[in-house]
C-alpha cells in the first residue's frame, strides 16, 4: 500500500482522484508518518512556487519590439553542410582537378615504389634450388628449409 499511496500523491494533491481513492489514501495517511511528511514537504513546494509567480503583466514598448525586428533582419543564414553540395561551378572543377591530380601522384608513387621493393637479385625459389650448402645432406628436410630460409633473409 506504501507504494501506491507514493505513486499517486501527486494526483492527490491536485484532487484528480476518485473518492474512494481518496479515502484509501487518507486512511494511510493517518498511520504512516512517512507518507504524511512526503505530502508536507509537496505542499511547502507547490506554495513556494507560488510565490514566485508575477501577478505583473510587462509588454515590451515598441521600440524595443522594432530593435528586434531590425536585428533580426540583419542576421545572415548560416552555412550549412547542404549549401556545401551548391558550390558554383568554377570552385567544383577546380576541386576534381586537384582530387584526380593528387590521385594520380599517389598512385604513381605507389607504382614506382612497387617495382624497387623486390631484391635485385634472384627470387627466392630460385635461391633455395641452387643452393650448393654440405648441411643439406646431414640434417633434416624441414631443417634445410629453415636454413635457407634465415640465410635468404639475411
Amino acid at each position: 500500500m506504501h507504494a501506491v499511496v507514493m505513486d499517486s500523491l501527486e494526483d492527490y494533491l491536485s484532487g484528480l482522484l476518485e473518492p474512494v481513492e481518496i479515502r484509501e489514501i487518507e486512511a494511510h495517511l493517518s498511520t504512516c508518518q512517512l507518507c504524511r511528511e512526503q505530502v508536507r514537504s509537496m505542499q511547502d513546494t507547490t506554495l513556494l512556487f507560488e510565490t514566485l509567480r508575477s501577478e505583473e503583466i510587462i509588454e515590451p514598448s515598441a521600440a524595443f519590439c522594432a530593435r528586434v525586428m531590425q536585428e533580426v533582419g540583419e542576421l545572415k543564414p548560416a552555412p550549412t553542410f547542404a549549401s556545401f553540395f551548391s558550390l558554383d561551378l568554377a570552385f567544383a572543377r577546380r576541386l576534381v582537378f586537384a582530387s584526380l591530380l593528387t590521385l594520380a601522384v599517389v598512385g604513381s608513387l605507389l607504382v614506382t615504389r612497387e617495382s624497387t621493393n623486390r631484391p635485385a637479385g634472384m627470387s627466392p625459389e630460385a635461391i633455395m634450388a641452387q643452393q650448393d650448402s654440405p648441411t643439406f645432406d646431414t640434417l633434416p628436410a624441414s631443417d634445410n628449409m629453415l636454413i635457407t630460409l634465415t640465410t635468404y633473409e639475411h
